[in-house]
């Protein structure tokens, strides 16, 4: 039995130096993790706007590549070169015509099969290099 009136020793207080530490722990944690986040970058895109003179009449109609799983290539859908040919000079000259009128930001979609062999896929976008085109995408296959 403890008696009344008594000392320091059995009372508990509140600790301040033991919250210090925790504090500056938590303070030293939130301080390195924020120094380790990535930092988005910005995309370099230019929106359309009235102020550029580019009116909707002139923006371009894209050119559709669709690659069919043999192999045959279709400009806009119709059947360009054999299978076989791997420079494909019709569907290049048809490119080169297109780039000469229209200039070199003329956009061309390649649309390959998802069965397309890769090598040509490859044989398309060298055809392109070779007509000089500078906008070239991707789209995806509906089979």
């Amino acid at each position: 039995m403890s008696g009344g009136g008594g000392g320091d020793e059995g009372e508990f207080g509140l600790q301040i130096a033991p919250l210090l530490d925790v504090l500056f722990v938590l303070l030293l944690f939130f301080m390195v993790s924020a120094g380790s986040q990535q930092r988005e970058g910005e995309l370099g895109i230019r929106l359309p706007s009235n102020s550029s003179g580019q009116s909707y009449d002139t923006i371009q109609t894209p050119i559709i590549l669709d690659i069919t799983p043999d192999g045959l290539v279709k400009y806009n859908g119709t059947p360009v070169d054999t299978t076989a040919s791997k420079e494909m000079p019709d569907l290049t000259a048809k490119l080169k015509t297109v780039i000469d009128k229209f200039g070199d930001k003329q956009p061309v979609i390649i649309i390959p099969s998802k069965q397309t062999r890769q090598g040509r896929v490859i044989d398309v976008l060298n055809t392109c290099s070779a007509a000089k085109v500078k906008s070239v995408a991707f789209g995806a296959s509906n089979n």
